[in-house]
């Protein structure tokens, strides 16, 4: 494995150096980024309104890992391995309602939607559906530690980080005033870009508003470069604010909803963070919006992006305007990602430099990935 040189990275903005270029096309230091920054975090892995209705599953690959996302007849969401325990056979190949037991194709047993082993037929010989050695109770499926914010499932693969409020105590209290319903805008609220690029730069990208004044001109026209604030909190999120929030109104000069019960800073300000490892979010007072970065590779990510609002039954034309809106400036970055992930097939560049007023929340971001990669590298001398 290649180990990097991590020390110029953890210095201050001022000195230090941008992660090395292996961690952007190197695949042995993906895979160790799969672990120490996506498996051993609370990761987002999709939103809960992928599964609206109790019995709505669907299968996802998370960085190879074959999940199950789905809503338990009691209407909890909840996130299983996509195998059968008894050969490993994948359970659902494709979205769909479970109407009864999640049946394993292969031998079909089968499961309820809480994960418990309830039938495995002919498991004695045939005709016989029980077998003392096979204790249904010890073999339901193997759930994935999950939580579920702003419509986000977050998981934690290995089961050991600290509980999710614990680790996610800052944002959480940060946005403490948009902790309310939210409401997915439906199939003209989501849509999804293909990046070539590793899911870091996206981060990266999105965490900074630099890049507005040349890539987003139209954005830029009336929420300028010297209208927005850097937000940086160390170890768990950084992003940035704008103070001319600029509502999106229809021919009546009507805009969407308000959220209930803000305070009057969101009058004209948003915020927009990159909450650590691969989730982008951003409020505002009208709607918000969640982008999971869904890693394809060291080369490659698939950001699933979906807007939400304070009602249930928003303008419908609006709505479509206001994705068109967010699509075009998500895709006015790709150009940006693409860009600087081939830069990084440079093999004299050095992880380039910072600008103390403009990078830090992208520094920020750099200085958790070389943390939690220099944890798990001592980790793993410890166990030698």
């Amino acid at each position: 494995m290649i180990l990097t040189q991590l020390d110029t990275v953890r210095r201050s903005v001022e000195q230090a150096n941008g992660l090395p270029n292996a961690h952007y096309i190197d695949p042995t230091v993906y895979d160790e980024e799969r672990q120490a920054l996506l498996f051993s975090q609370w990761a987002g892995l999709a939103v809960a309104a992928d599964v609206p209705q109790p019995g709505d599953a669907v299968p996802i690959d998370f960085l190879g890992m074959p999940l199950l996302l789905l809503r338990d007849k009691e209407g909890a969401v909840r996130v299983f391995q996509n195998t059968c325990r008894h050969r490993g056979m994948i359970l659902v190949e494709e979205p769909r309602k479970i109407e009864g037991a999640i049946r394993c194709p292969y031998h079909s047993w089968c499961y309820a939607t809480d994960g418990r082993l309830v039938s495995t037929p002919h498991v004695g010989g045939p005709g016989q559906n029980t077998h003392a050695a096979v204790n249904r109770s010890e073999l339901g499926l193997v759930e994935i530690r999950s939580h579920v914010w702003f419509d986000v499932v977050w998981i934690n693969v290995s089961g050991d980080a600290p509980a999710f409020d614990v680790a996610m105590a800052d944002v959480l209290d940060r946005w403490r005033e948009f902790d309310k319903p939210l409401y997915h805008g439906g199939a003209d609220s989501r849509f999804q870009l293909e990046v070539a690029s590793n899911w870091k730069l996206a981060v990266e990208n999105y965490c900074e508003s630099y890049h507005l004044p040349w890539v987003h001109p139209g954005l830029n026209s009336y929420s300028r470069l010297e209208d927005h604030y850097n937000i940086e909190k160390q170890g768990e999120y950084s992003g940035q604010g704008t103070l001319v929030y600029r509502q999106l109104r229809d021919e009546t000069g009507k805009s969407f909803p308000d959220f209930d019960g803000l305070s009057d800073k969101w009058d004209t300000a948003a915020e927009y963070l990159a909450v650590y490892p691969n989730v982008l979010l951003g409020v505002h007072r009208d709607h918000a919006f969640a982008i999971i970065l869904v890693p394809q590779g060291p080369e490659r990510t698939v950001e699933n992006v979906h807007l939400y609002y304070t009602q249930p039954d928003t303008h419908e034309g609006m709505r479509a305007r206001n994705t068109q809106l967010w699509k075009t400036v998500f895709e006015e970055d790709i150009f940006v990602v693409e860009g600087m992930q081939r830069g990084r097939h440079a093999p004299l560049f050095d992880g380039g430099r910072f600008s103390p007023a403009m990078d830090g929340p992208t520094h920020c971001f750099h200085d958790w990935v070389a943390a939690k990669i220099e944890a798990h590298r001592a980790s793993a001398r410890a166990a030698e």
